[in-house]
């Protein structure tokens, strides 16, 4: 696939708007993804959830590698801009080499990148080289933690001999051989509702007693090295004349390894109400376990390298501190690298952006990848 069709694929993909948790998007996109898979000569079909159905392809393999185990490629279809982000402060744009655009880095530069490779192994010009089949996995909430994807993830994943991220590499293009684990959590206060002024000692706000549970939060995080906690989203109470009766936050963690998790999460789960009488409630949304360094990997890498030289390309690798699907596969102890979408900057920034030439680049990549591994 040409550079100038690359980035008219992407054009429309960016411009079907696909945000989290939106399922007719989401599904009338997987609907796009599973007649494309099928045109590449792929046996595609949609994984119903609630939120955004999922999709999976399989594509088979060629010569003496067609019963080999599989390579697997794992991508997701959601994005975290809202509907209307294209008409207001992110217009689709090309300029200078430089794509712009809701989703052309994170990550619908990695679906056109996988899709090009795709072609040229199955497509018309495709090559009769021998490879291992190749199975797909597009996640609909990779966004928000894919909490109705980690079963299907580890199912497809049953059996394949690597898993490949199609998320955006380091800044230098460097691939991700590890990822810190990610866990997002919710603290639900409840209090009593009183009238501010005539009754307040009747009252029991929701929100003070959430404040002094994110600080104490913030303390449980200061006695670890290396844990990164964001408190996303807060809501609370209804009227400044009424004390708040419910308040709740979301928070993200990010730990670098299994026992750092468990150690804050436990302390954060056992913190107590500072206020008597106020109920305080702390759930896991979603979580990812940490993806750590690992001699499999390595081995990849050095596959991979390999790869790469063959078609004239020096491919590198780094640890990461963002999460993804593959942090489940890397987990698992399945050899796992990330970060084969597009180079470029600014995931979850109104100035996202992707590098136009490293998508040929990156597809020609993923091509030799399949061949090689």
């Amino acid at each position: 696939m040409t550079l100038s069709l690359m980035i008219e694929r992407l054009r429309s993909y960016v411009e079907d708007e696909t945000p989290t948790g939106d399922a007719a998007a989401l599904n009338a996109f997987a609907d796009r993804l599973v007649q494309r898979y099928a045109e590449l000569g792929g046996t595609a079909r949609r994984v119903a959830a609630a939120s955004g159905d999922h999709v999976v392809a399989d594509f088979p393999g060629r010569g003496a590698l067609s019963d080999a185990a599989p390579v697997l490629f794992l991508g997701h279809h959601d994005t975290v801009w809202p509907a209307g982000q294209l008409a207001g402060a992110m217009p689709w744009r090309v300029e200078d080499g430089v794509i712009h655009g809701p989703g052309v880095f994170d990550m619908k530069g990695g679906l056109v990148i996988l899709e090009s490779a795709l072609a040229a192994l199955y497509g018309e010009q495709g090559s009769g080289t021998d490879h291992r089949p190749v199975r797909v996995v597009v996640v609909a909430d990779e966004e928000v933690g894919s909490p109705s994807a980690r079963e299907l993830v580890t199912r497809e994943s049953a059996g394949v001999v690597a898993a490949f991220g199609l998320e955006p590499p380091h800044p230098n293009g460097d691939l991700k051989t590890s990822r810190w684990g990610s866990t997002r959590i919710r603290i639900e206060v409840t209090g009593r509702e009183a009238h501010a002024a005539l009754d307040p000692e009747s009252g029991l706000s929701a929100i003070d007693e959430l404040v002094d549970q994110l600080i104490a939060v913030r303390a449980v995080v200061a006695r670890h090295e290396q844990v990164l906690c964001n408190v996303g989203t807060i809501e609370g109470g209804g009227r400044t004349n009424v004390v708040a009766g419910t308040a709740w936050a979301d928070i993200g963690f990010r730990f670098v390894d299994p026992e750092t998790e468990s150690a804050v999460l436990e302390a954060v789960a056992a913190l107590p109400a500072v206020r008597a009488g106020a109920g305080v409630d702390v759930r896991v949304m979603s979580n990812r376990p940490a993806w750590q360094p690992s001699p499999a990997t390595d081995e990849l890498l050095s596959k991979v390298r390999a790869a790469g030289e063959s078609i004239g390309q020096q491919v590198g690798g780094a640890a990461a501190s963002g999460a993804a699907d593959t942090n489940l596969t890397g987990w698992l102890g399945i050899p796992t690298l990330d970060g084969l979408g597009p180079i470029g900057q600014g995931a979850h920034a109104v100035h996202e952006q992707a590098i136009a030439a490293t998508l040929t680049e990156r597809a020609a990549l993923v091509t030799a990848i399949i061949r090689t591994v």
